[in-house]
């Protein structure tokens, strides 16, 4: 590290002012802090220095999704050599999912980042580091089989109009993830839902083939939920690619259709674990929103009247993108509620908004993205009048002794 240090050193003349690439400052800065914790300080305000600036944040917000990741990659392949007929070993249906998904995250990242970088430079900003998180998000949250020029639109829509009109990170107002999942959802609507955009069943890279068995179905266990039939619970089978029953420990280890990102909640609450240890995501904003999901279905389960209403709170949390948007979109320090106590309301109406979109609206089996999205909008003013109302009450403190002596 000590070399890459010395050459970093030596080449940024060339990039500073007066050097003879002196317009590429940004993108060299970029990297530079990208490898290196930056050594400059503050010289006005109060400020709090350590070791662990925003670049580093992002990253344990990376570190933590890898376990999704991961399993969701391996799904990936499991649901493609189910869908054909095929069994073979846990690495080549780990290959399969990482080629698959490979070029989403390059598109994501390309897309995403060579816009930073270009208004950066042309601002003559420092690039910011909120798309490190940004770019693996977009590909976890989309069906695996969406093109990628529609990955790449989404990408540049969100970045241009969910973050950079608004000043860029650290002041959008919506989650960009979620803005390129809504643009794409809205747009092309037929590529976003369905039974066959959660299951890679052609080639990837020579890797198998997209012959499919009969009976073939890739509808997740939500949208078979939105579509059923029976009159109550007990009667809904939850079935698999190959018509087989799926299990809870199914759904909650992640082998059933859907997006890479949200399959696995056992994965998901490894990244739980590592957010909540090292400070980055808040416990009481995911808390809250499984708070406000389990109350919300209990309520729902009073006044059943079909079998989706009657679905037990546990199957909400499992399924869908409940707990994947709860531990990673909820909790974005940007969109998010920023107050203590508005935390809790914040992550509570989402969960709330969660389940009440899915229950009464069979043609939206999932609400999680409106319901953060819904939310984003509403965190100012949760937070405004939870600072208000704080100032308030210490207001009466400070008044109540001097009308006290007054009266006296």
């Amino acid at each position: 590290m000590k070399a890459l240090r010395n050459y970093l050193d030596k080449i940024k003349p060339n990039f500073e002012e007066g050097g003879k690439f002196h317009w590429l400052y940004s993108t060299y800065d970029a990297f530079e802090t990208f490898l290196f914790v930056p050594n400059t300080t503050s010289r006005s305000g109060v400020h709090i220095h350590d070791a662990r600036d925003s670049k580093r944040t992002m990253i344990i917000v990376v570190i933590a999704l890898l376990p999704a990741l991961l399993v969701g990659m391996y799904n990936v392949g499991l649901q493609h050599y189910m869908a054909i007929g095929q069994e073979v070993s846990i690495l080549t249906n780990l290959l399969f999912g990482l080629l698959a998904i490979l070029p989403q995250l390059i598109v994501s990242y390309v897309v995403g980042l060579g816009i930073e970088f270009a208004i950066a430079q042309a601002r003559k900003e420092e690039v910011a580091e909120g798309f490190l998180v940004s770019g693996i998000l977009i590909p976890m949250i989309l069906p695996i089989d969406t093109p990628l020029w529609m990955i790449a639109v989404a990408t540049a829509f969100a970045v241009i109009f969910a973050k950079e009109v608004f000043g860029g990170t650290g002041y959008n107002v919506f989650n960009v993830a979620l803005v390129a999942r809504a643009f794409l959802f809205f747009s092309y609507p037929s590529k976003m839902s369905g039974d066959q955009v959660w299951v890679r069943t052609g080639e990837t890279f020579g890797m198998g083939a997209g012959q499919v068995i009969d009976g073939y179905s890739g509808a997740t266990p939500l949208g078979q939920m939105g579509v059923a039939e029976a009159s109550n619970f007990s009667e809904v089978t939850f079935t698999g690619i190959t018509g087989q029953t799926l299990s809870i420990s199914d759904m909650f280890f992640g082998f059933i259709p859907g997006s890479i990102g949200e399959v696995s909640t056992f994965a998901i609450l490894i990244g739980a674990i590592i957010l909540i240890v090292t400070g980055v995501g808040s416990w009481k904003t995911m808390l809250s929103v499984f708070l406000g999901g389990i109350f919300t279905v209990l309520l729902i389960n009073i006044f059943a009247q079909n079998a989706i209403m009657e679905m037990p709170p546990l199957y909400h949390l499992i399924l869908g993108g409940f707990a994947f948007g709860a531990v990673f979109m909820a909790t974005d320090p940007v969109t998010a509620a920023r107050t203590e106590k508005g935390k809790w309301i914040y992550g509570f109406l989402i969960g709330l908004m969660a389940v009440t979109i899915r229950v009464f609206n069979p043609g939206y089996p999932e609400g999680m993205m409106l319901a953060i999205l819904f939310m984003n909008a509403f965190a100012p003013l949760i937070d405004f009048y939870v600072v208000d109302a704080n100032i308030k009450r210490r207001l009466k403190r400070a008044v109540a002794p001097t009308t006290t002596n007054n009266n006296k």
